[in-house]
């Protein structure tokens, strides 16, 4: 809990610093008096003023602001006329309002690029067994396959070092709306073939955490090996001991941990909430021995299905590659990933407002502070890249046309500079009005998605 918290707390202080601080550098640079920059809104708990500037923090953090010497929100003396900000060419205002999201999007860069530079160790791209009757097993994905590389279009290639890299190509092509064309082999590297998934033929409303499961992929390939048994389990009262390897079940063949997983959760249907199902042939390697024993798994109820449970850990850990790059390697491909995570960021607002994609893809803060503590426990380097993508997620959102937000604000001085005049007070008032009533839905809506997720209704 405290991990989660601290985590929350610096990814926030983070991105709202680094926000403002773009508005605020751009603003000094064209002349601009800044009176106040502000970490939080409302009641102020720690200020200190720094030649013309108070910098504060105040009591809700959940973002921040620039205040700028402005004729239209008081008196400004005949001195300082030329450093008010209603008074500074289009092209100024213009440039002090989007350096907010611009400064999200450089951080973001660095990030990824940080990530690229420090290495992270991720799962080697081979592939558990595929769901039954899933895309993946119809494209003839099978269990220690290795995802090699991926294409759009079967021609141009693009390898692949490590399983989050396959997952992202993926999202991209469902998100597209296209196939996915991959080369893979077995795990030795034997027998290359390529293969097609039918990305394409998911909707795009689909686009959500459960993704790799409708298409199939449950995760990396894991040996059918045995860990820890709880006492008085099946699994330990059947004889079955840590490091055992499950060669079969009921004589048929074991590939992978995924498939033995669900053999045992199938084993469960049509049976009674805690009584033992029929008992199952199990034959086990253990220290160059083969043993076959009887196992009787128990019938629990999860999510109102009747599943199987032998009370066992089971699967070996993945194999992990470290992926790293170098200086001007990883500059690049953390601007290419910062554009490709805007894009799908982009086109996902665009398919929750025209009903193409569920709104449930939107979080609030609630979920934000679970993903930051869940990839603080998992290391410096998971961590930078979660902040990397909410930086990029906050500069999106803050861009996009709303009164409030700096897309807003944009949308007036391109009015402004299309019609030679600005958006008059009126105007700006009742697009105020709506811009308040839409942020408070989102906000409503990313609570509501928070709580139903954290109650595990989505």
């Amino acid at each position: 809990m405290l991990t989660t918290l601290l985590a929350f707390v610096v990814t926030l202080g983070v991105l709202i610093v680094v926000h403002e601080w773009g508005h605020y550098r751009v603003a000094k640079a064209c002349g601009v008096k800044v009176l106040r920059f502000s970490v939080g809104f409302g009641r102020v708990l720690l200020r200190r003023q720094r030649g013309e500037t108070e910098f504060t923090l105040s009591a809700l953090p959940l973002g921040g602001y620039v205040r700028m010497l402005d004729e239209r929100e008081g008196p400004v003396s005949p001195a300082e006329r030329e450093r008010a900000f209603n008074n500074r060419p289009l092209w100024q205002r213009a440039a002090i309002v989007a350096a907010g999201p611009a400064a999200n999007f450089v951080l973001a860069i660095l990030l990824f690029a940080a990530v690229g530079l420090l290495g992270v160790e991720e799962p080697k791209p081979v592939l558990g067994s595929p769901l039954a009757g899933s895309l993946a097993d119809k494209a003839g994905l099978r269990a220690g396959d290795w995802v090699r590389a991926v294409s759009a279009d079967g021609e141009d290639w693009q390898e692949l070092q490590s399983l989050p890299q396959l997952r992202w190509q993926l999202t991209q092509a469902v998100s597209e709306g296209r196939k996915l064309h991959l080369s893979v082999s077995d795990a030795q590297g034997h027998g290359q073939r390529q293969l097609v998934l039918a990305t394409d033929s998911l909707e795009k409303r689909e686009l959500d955490a459960q993704l790799l499961r409708r298409i199939g992929l449950g995760g990396a390939f894991m040996a059918p090996v045995l860990g820890e048994l709880s006492p008085g389990g099946a699994g330990a009262e059947a004889g079955l001991q840590r490091g055992d390897r499950v060669l079969s079940v009921d004589g048929q063949p074991v590939v992978d941990a995924a498939a033995l997983r669900e053999r045992i959760r199938a084993s469960g249907q049509g049976g009674v909430e805690g009584e033992r199902v029929a008992p199952m042939l199990w034959r086990v390697e253990r220290a160059g021995q083969v043993l076959s024993l009887e196992l009787r798994p128990k019938v629990v109820r999860d999510g109102g299905q009747l599943l199987g449970r032998i009370e066992a850990q089971i699967g070996a850990p993945p194999e992990l590659l470290t992926v790293s790059h170098g200086p001007l390697e990883s500059l690049w491909l953390g601007a290419r990933r910062t554009w490709e995570v805007s894009v799908l960021t982009l086109n996902t607002f665009g398919r929750m407002l025209t009903g193409e994609a569920s709104l449930k893809n939107l979080s609030g803060p609630i979920t934000i502070a679970d993903y930051a503590g869940q990839s603080a426990r998992m290391g410096p380097a998971q961590y930078l890249s979660f902040l990397a993508l909410v930086s990029v997620s906050l500069a999106v959102l803050n861009l996009l046309p709303l009164p409030m937000l700096d897309g807003g604000h944009l949308m007036y001085y391109l009015f402004e500079g299309l019609s030679g005049r600005p958006v008059s007070e009126w105007w700006q008032q009742q697009l105020q009005r709506a811009g308040v009533l839409i942020m408070l839905l989102m906000m409503t809506l990313a609570l509501s998605n928070d709580m139903a997720r954290l109650l595990g209704l989505h």
